[in-house]
């Protein structure tokens, strides 16, 4: 919990993406989230209030820019504007999920690099700084010229395992793909396991595709790992080879469950046991059922922005264990 001396000159605000979460992160504070009203003209256009006074202050300002991604985009670039015209000293942005994080390179060409674009509009705007969690690729910390705070989630993850003992030789952490392996590794170092890797290849001669499972998984418990699950199609084709590969028990892992398009059919009729995901995107009602599991972020952000504000180091938040201590 902050100094209470210092609460005047330090405000969090949140927008409409994932309030619950927003509000999560000022509880851990001590604090409430900060007045502000954000409405739609009748042509759509966003409009966004600030309903009290931030003159001098710091302001963190909470929004995933998950579905509706646009919109949320917009409203972050809208109340970045309006903060900074409101006299605030810093703005700074925590984006739980970082919208657009997929489009960090050409792979075609005349592709454009939207993740890059995104960051150029938040520096425009006038963010000093950006708290992110489990960026798809780690490199979108460069697009910016301003501080950016990587978060992990892996062990918010291996903590549902760890206490449940799902840990150990007989257990194997299984890559998705070969992007996926330094998170496979790294959530094998927390639970003490071997890993596998699932290697698909696309044959364009005969419309199919071979896949490889690299590394031992027959008579294994599973887990699959990804930094988010979309449409699921990956990870469900995933679990479905590892079944057939002779594994017993298939979970999943991933930080940001973005569960568009027929998602959640495909997940509820995988072998999926269990998927643990985080709240950093908000799941409504109808994207929740038995075999997801949410763990909440709000004690680690909520840490990262009072270790920023009071200009500690945030390396404490990437040992092995984080268990959520505020100091």
């Amino acid at each position: 919990m902050l100094d209470k001396k210092a609460k005047p000159n330090f405000r969090i605000f949140a927008l409409n993406s994932n309030r619950l979460l927003a509000e999560k992160i000022a509880g851990s504070l001590g604090m409430e989230l900060g007045k502000a009203t954000v409405s739609r003209f009748s042509d759509g256009e966003t409009r966004i209030d600030i309903d009290e006074s931030i003159r001098g202050a710091h302001v963190y300002l909470i929004q995933s820019t998950s579905t509706p991604v646009d919109v949320h985009v917009m409203e972050t670039l809208i109340m970045i504007d309006a903060l900074k015209r409101a006299s605030a000293q810093t703005v700074n942005v925590v984006i739980p999920y970082y919208g657009y994080a997929r489009q960090d390179r050409k792979a075609l060409p005349r592709e454009p690099i939207t993740a890059k674009l995104v960051a150029n509009l938040l520096e425009t705007a006038g963010a000093a700084r950006v708290i992110a969690l489990d960026l798809h690729a780690v490199q979108i910390q460069g697009f910016f010229d301003i501080p950016v705070d990587h978060l992990l989630g892996g062990s918010l993850l291996a903590d549902y395992f760890i206490e449940r003992k799902i840990v150990g030789e007989e257990i194997v952490v299984v890559a998705t793909n070969h992007s996926a392996v330094s998170r496979a590794r790294k959530m094998a170092e927390y639970l003490i396991t071997p890993i596998a890797i699932i290697d698909k290849r696309w044959i364009e001669a005969d419309d199919s595709n071979i896949v490889n499972i690299i590394g031992d998984v027959a008579g294994k418990t599973c887990i699959l790992i990804d930094d988010l699950i979309d449409t699921a199609e990956t990870i469900t084709s995933a679990a479905q080879e590892l079944v057939e590969n002779g594994a017993t028990d298939v979970y999943a892992a991933a930080t940001h469950a973005v569960f568009s398009g027929p998602s959640i059919k495909c997940l509820e009729e995988s072998p999926i046991k269990k998927i643990i995901v985080t709240d950093s995107i908000y799941l409504p009602e109808e994207k929740q059922f038995d075999k997801v599991v949410q763990v909440t972020v709000s004690e680690l952000l909520a840490d990262a922005i009072k270790r920023v504000y009071e200009n500690k180091s945030v390396s404490p938040l990437f040992e092995k264990k984080y268990e959520g201590r505020m100091e």
